[in-house]
């Protein structure tokens, strides 16, 4: 998921920079409410880039100034010392921090100027990294928080997210993390307040065994992080961090270079350079981790190749020794069958006979296909005499017309054909007639032995049921032969599966 909220990412910028545009065209609309429209613009940058913001705080501060309110100079100083630890400016921090009259602020000017306090001792805790120094710089950061506790109403956000801060700086985080969660089940916040309880929240998961649910807070807070367009954030650092120590390097090298390029977008000269000491070290593994993959490819496609080639080879000795066996098998079968081979004889005559009556029918067919081959080509003959008379050659092609009749040739074929069919199948009108009534029923005129309709019928008798063979042979179009098909079907008595079936049913002799 956090993945795909990355893909979305200028979405969300793109969203925080129309409410940025709206702000500065009100504050030439409206120049009376500079004031309130300077400290919107500084709230819209203040997580967001860095240099934006100290613009407009310090406009804030100036139009203060001008206006010589202590109160609005006291709250300018707060945003920008706030801005300014986001930045990682200790000691410009706390030359504004020291600045500041508390007395002029008021409770929730004052909550946040305490809880700077505290963010400000115990990021320099972190940062000093020392046994001594850390350990007063944490106690003063508690003391604050105290002092910002004691201006909270008791249950409220701020009262809870104090208490969890307070847990995390005084190193309690062996318990489990209530007031955060309390705050994500009950309250109603931002996304960036959302992501702040989720970031401050994972240091409640540093043990091993925790390790999954560390990664699943991190990722939930980097994914408010972008929902809001912060550019000052921690979740993709710890993240990176986290990923790349468990070993998951493509996905640490990826939230790296994300925390890299919102720190280098927002200005966070100390973030940015803690990134810039961990990406060289996550890029080496990954780089590392690349060529071990290719050398482990390699020896996979050199192992797989190597073992191919041998059953390769393999294959084709058992290929050999197969055809020698099967050499020696067809010597063994042929000494078989001249031993076997009278009994085969009397067996053959056996199956011929049984055979005749299919072999008669077939070579019906046979037969006619063949002549008709020969008529046709009577017809290119014929075709081929046209082409000697137009070239001149009148003598040998009046010698070949002479000789040619087609009509006669076809009429005779047909003729031919009608006396072998009946001669065999002396029963077939009678059959197909029988699934007729008798005004429709096909009697063919004398001296026919067969029509035109019983003809189709008989060539599908003997096997030949292709229309177009049909056609070919008896000189009709496919259309016209299947109309008379249909027509007879049509007028049965019975089913055209039942007709099919009849037909191809008459019985030889």
């Amino acid at each position: 998921m956090l993945k795909n909220e990355l893909s979305k990412k200028d979405r969300y910028d793109e969203i925080k920079h129309v409410r940025i545009k709206q702000l500065k065209h009100r504050l030439n609309q409206r120049p009376l409410d500079q004031l309130k429209i300077y400290a919107s613009l500084f709230d819209e940058y203040e997580y967001y880039k860095f240099d934006s913001a100290f613009v407009y705080g310090n406009k804030l501060l100036s139009l203060s100034l001008r206006q010589n309110d202590p109160v609005k100079i006291n709250q300018s100083k707060v945003k920008l010392a706030s801005l300014l630890l986001h930045a990682g400016l200790f000691k410009e921090t706390f030359d504004y921090l020291k600045d500041i009259d508390i007395s002029l602020l008021d409770a929730k000017t004052k909550y946040d100027f305490f809880c700077l306090k505290s963010g400000a001792y115990s990021n320099l805790a972190i940062y000093n990294s020392d046994g001594y120094f850390s350990k007063n710089y944490n106690e003063k950061a508690i003391n604050y928080l105290d002092s910002a506790l004691s201006l909270c109403t008791p249950k409220s956000f701020e009262w809870k997210f104090t208490m969890g801060n307070k847990q995390v700086v005084s190193g309690q985080t062996d318990v489990p993390p209530t007031y955060f969660l309390d705050i994500l089940d009950h309250d109603e916040i931002s996304a960036h307040d959302s992501a702040r309880v989720l970031t401050a929240m994972a240091a409640f998961y540093l043990k091993k065994e925790d390790h999954d649910k560390r990664i699943q807070v991190l990722a939930k807070s980097a994914i408010c992080d972008i929902r809001s367009s912060t550019k000052e954030t921690l979740a993709t650092l710890l993240l990176a961090e986290d990923l790349f120590y468990s070993g998951d390097l493509p996905n640490a090298y990826l939230f790296i270079q994300c925390s890299r390029d919102d720190a280098g977008f927002y200005g966070n000269r100390l973030r940015k350079l803690k990134i810039e000491s961990i990406l060289p070290e996550i890029a080496t593994q990954v780089n590392l981790a690349t060529a071990r993959q290719k050398d482990r490819f390699f020896n996979y496609f050199f192992y797989i190749s190597l073992i191919s080639i041998i059953i390769s080879l393999v294959l084709f000795m058992i290929f050999i020794q197969l055809r020698k066996l099967k050499t020696k098998e067809k010597i063994i079968e042929d000494k078989n069958e001249e031993l076997n081979l009278v009994n085969h004889q009397l067996l053959a005559i056996n199956e011929k006979l049984q055979e005749y009556a299919t072999v008669k029918e077939r070579y019906i067919g046979y037969f006619f296909d063949s002549i008709s081959g020969y008529i046709v080509k009577l017809d290119k003959q014929k075709k081929s005499v046209e082409r000697k008379i137009m070239t001149g050659r009148y003598n040998e092609a009046l010698s070949s017309l002479n000789e040619i009749n087609i009509k006669k040739e076809r009429q005779l074929l047909f003729n031919t054909f009608d006396e072998v069919f009946i001669s065999i199948f002396p029963n077939f009108i009678n059959v197909l007639n029988s699934m007729l009534s008798p005004q429709d029923q096909i009697w063919p005129k004398e001296p026919e032995l067969l029509n035109t309709e019983l003809r189709i019928f008989a060539l599908i008798r003997l096997g030949i049921t292709d229309t177009q063979a049909i056609a070919t042979i008896l000189e009709y179009s496919v259309n016209t032969i299947y109309i008379y098909k249909m027509r007879i079907k049509a007028k049965a008595l019975v089913s055209a599966e039942v007709f099919d079936r009849t037909v191809m049913n008459v019985k030889a002799i």
